[in-house]
């Protein structure tokens, strides 16, 4: 069932790709006008997936102590392995594309993808939400810092403006606020946040898309080198978060929730940087692109995984 439940959502998001794909062909939206989709997908959408996130838990003194467990874990998590990857790339940093490697190695699609998957999977889990935004906030964190300064290489991406004013820590600070004071919106305000924030995955999938029809088949999947990064990203990395889980004592649906969520394919998120940073589209969109579609096979045994949890 959770093969199928996962192959059915992952298809779904891959389809949204395809009129994204058919504009840029068409030539309705021209391709430079693609960066201009990944701001609205980073300071709009992203930020309302936020308050939809904390919206649909309530606040309890457990849920508290969970939230600050997941934290815990999405730090230690990302750091190990952008500082595992930062320091196998570090010497070979003058080909842009290594910087890309690095960022994808860890970077996953945890809120565009793995939300979506995170809801059909663990439907009677709502804080599931809560522990895939941790991990989000985390790569956030460091993709507006350190993930800037890795692809551009410029060390002023790194500095406390870029730490808390950046639409991550901003949308997360409101959504506490919101959390902690048990605001209940009102239905319509609540459509609002809830339609803006579920936009996410369709806009994603869209800038995909479109990122695809400017690019040769053959560049995108016809590189080798793409595919040991993917497995990385796709098989190493939930296989070593469902190793370090497997023997810790915590509840079972957050252990579930985070192998789900580090199984998510190699996050758009390293193709938005690059659009907006004006570096690294082509390698970036061949990472992600490729991650995504063999995420099909990829994310349904790692789920599958999840039952011996």
């Amino acid at each position: 069932m959770e093969i199928l439940t996962t192959l059915i959502c992952v298809a779904v998001m891959l389809a949204y790709a395809v009129p994204g794909f058919l504009l840029v062909k068409t030539k309705l939206v021209k391709a430079d006008a693609i960066p201009a989709f990944a701001r609205l997908l980073m300071y709009v959408c992203q930020p309302f997936l936020t308050l939809y996130a904390f919206s649909r838990v309530k606040f309890t003194t457990q849920s508290l102590i969970d939230i600050s467990i997941s934290f815990g874990l999405s730090v230690a998590i990302n750091i190990a392995f952008l500082g595992l990857f930062f320091l196998i790339f570090r010497k070979r940093y003058e080909q842009m594309r290594n910087r890309i490697f690095t960022l994808a190695c860890f970077f996953g699609n945890c809120l565009f993808m793995g939300l979506p998957l995170l809801e059909a999977l663990l439907p009677d889990a709502p804080e599931a939400v809560i522990y895939a935004n941790m991990f989000a906030l985390t790569m956030n964190l460091i993709g507006w810092t350190a993930g800037s300064a890795i692809i551009s290489g410029d060390k002023k991406y790194i500095n406390a403006k870029q730490i808390f004013l950046n639409p991550a820590i901003i949308s997360l600070a409101v959504a506490l606020v919101f959390y902690f004071a048990r605001v209940d919106f009102p239905q319509q305000i609540d459509d609002f946040i809830t339609i803006l924030g579920r936009m996410s995955t369709p806009m994603c999938m869209l800038i995909m898309g479109m990122r695809l029809a400017t690019m040769p088949v053959k560049t995108i999947f016809g590189n080798w080198r793409t595919y040991p990064v993917v497995a990385v990203k796709q098989l190493l990395m939930p296989l070593t978060v469902f190793g370090l889980l497997y023997f810790i004592p915590l509840d079972a649906e957050m252990k579930k929730a985070f192998v789900i969520i580090a199984s998510a394919p190699v996050a758009s998120v390293v193709l938005n940087f690059a659009e907006m940073l004006g570096q690294g589209q082509n390698d970036a969109a061949s990472l992600v692109l490729t991650g995504t579609v063999l995420s099909v096979a990829t994310m349904p045994v790692i789920s599958l995984l999840t039952l011996l949890l």
